[in-house]
């Protein structure tokens, strides 16, 4: 895992959500200056922070993002 880049793929394939056991998304950096990346689960709509390249897998870690949030995270995931 490099810290400037965040998880690599073989890691991001075994981390989980820490409250449902599912599989987590990477969501780079969109650009803006309140953007950093994070992982995030569609399912529940939490988003994790990563930070110095660890990802914060801690339930309470986890943030829920609104309706809006979601959307554009959707989006963002799209290939």
């Amino acid at each position: 895992m490099s810290s400037s880049t965040g998880p690599d793929e073989q890691l991001l394939r075994i981390l989980a959500c820490p409250l449902d056991k599912g599989p987590l998304h990477l969501l780079p950096p969109d650009g803006s200056v309140t953007s950093a990346q994070a992982l995030y689960n569609p399912r529940l709509r939490r988003r994790y922070p990563i930070v110095d390249g660890i990802p914060q897998l801690l339930p309470s870690s986890g943030e829920q993002v609104s309706d809006h949030e979601h959307e554009q995270f959707l989006k963002r995931l799209a290939p």
